[in-house]
């Protein structure tokens, strides 16, 4: 049985971050709601709240008892996202076990993805911002965003437009992530690190 019951994709609010490698985490959350029959969202503790019916997530338990799914997206900035998400947590009674978290990850190769549980922040300010909130032990699903290009500051890379070249990329990986979270989401946490969760 799943036990993932809240959904949080890290980003940075406004039209200008819309299209960057920083905003994927939020990406991959409204591909979840598309997905998911999930059109309305509500401004709720600092966050862009929407949820998703147990009648849509197909749960392998098929249990009306895992019940509805919330799908996050802070509207701090990136590296004050922990905050928001506390609260959202605290209102709909969700333990750390049972979030997940999805943001980029310049460490991990462009176009691959990982899922993991618990651990540090990795350098990343968002994850560092939710672990100093709620502290380390929430599931993550690491998207792949790779290194800059020579000696490109990594704050100019992850925050850049895509260019239309490589918005290809960006999506698949978008696809990618939401087709981990939905294993996640349907099928638990241990099956989606079973197939995506390598060292």
């Amino acid at each position: 049985m799943s036990n993932i019951k809240l959904v949080v994709g890290l980003g940075n609010p406004g039209d200008e971050y819309s299209f960057t490698r920083h905003n994927c985490g939020f990406m991959v959350v409204d591909e979840l709601a598309d997905r998911l029959g999930v059109s309305y969202w509500k401004s709720q503790d600092g966050c862009s709240v929407g949820v998703a019916k147990a009648s849509s997530l197909n749960r392998k338990s098929g249990s009306a008892d895992d019940g509805d799914l919330v799908l996050v997206k802070p509207q701090a900035f990136m590296n004050c996202s922990g905050g928001p998400v506390a609260h959202v947590m605290k209102r709909y009674g969700v333990k750390p076990s049972e979030i997940l978290v999805i943001h980029d990850d310049l460490d991990l190769a462009a176009g691959k993805v990982r899922v993991k549980e618990g651990g540090g922040h990795g350098g990343h300010n968002g994850v560092r911002s939710i672990v100093n909130s709620i502290g380390k032990d929430f599931p993550r699903l690491r998207m792949g965003i790779g290194r800059p290009p020579g000696k490109m500051d990594p704050a100019d890379f992850v925050l850049a437009k895509v260019r239309k070249g490589q918005a290809d990329d960006l999506m698949a990986l978008v696809y990618l992530g939401a087709d981990v979270a939905q294993i996640a989401i349907s099928e638990g946490l241990a099956k989606a690190m079973s197939k995506y969760g390598g060292k």
